[in-house]
């Protein structure tokens, strides 16, 4: 069985591990963790790799962040993915930097990938997977703290997050999507 995981994120140096950028992150986590590697095809950087008779394409769309649904529809058809199938990375203001939460559709709660990607399939109705990256930053700044670095302070949790999001994802795989929720939105 197939499964499309999707990390949202820009490309560019000055965009690498970003809070906006945490998708990204996710992806080559999951993609090291099983010894794959990412190449450049199109509309994304890909990699595929197994996980107990599972296989998960794993792409971080080159299409930037406003254009991401581009890469997901490309992927979804290629692949001949479900949708239910696929599981899309993304950061969070609104949820703390603690914090994870996997979802089976919904709002984009005003992020711009998820807005391209409902956009592109024609429907909300997908998994995804929040990453808390907090909301701690002066008025009128929300765009220079999405697109900042972390802080070395940050750091910790974020590592661990990253680690708990992997687990998320085979969760999701051998279980599905409900048993996921169930399991990690504490």
């Amino acid at each position: 069985m197939k499964y499309l995981i999707v990390g949202l994120g820009n490309l560019g140096m000055e965009y690498d591990s970003t809070r906006h950028n945490i998708g990204f992150d996710v992806a080559d986590a999951l993609v090291i963790k099983n010894d794959g590697k990412f190449t450049l095809d199109r509309h994304a950087y890909k990699a595929e790799v197994k996980w107990k008779g599972k296989t998960f394409v794993v792409i971080k769309p080159t299409t930037y962040m406003n254009l991401s649904g581009k890469a997901v529809r490309y992927w979804l058809d290629k692949e001949k993915i479900l949708i239910e199938h696929m599981l899309v990375i993304v950061d969070d203001l609104a949820l703390p930097l603690d914090a994870l939460r996997v979802r089976a559709g919904g709002s984009d709660a005003g992020h711009n990938g998820l807005k391209n990607i409902h956009l592109m399939l024609n429907t909300d109705q997908y998994p995804r997977l929040r990453f808390g990256i907090g909301n701690q930053y002066p008025k009128g700044q929300q765009i220079d703290f999405v697109l900042g670095h972390w802080t070395p302070s940050e750091m910790p949790v974020v590592k661990e997050k990253l680690v708990k999001c992997i687990e998320i994802i085979e969760c999701f795989a051998a279980q599905g999507i409900v048993k996921a929720m169930n399991l990690y939105n504490k």
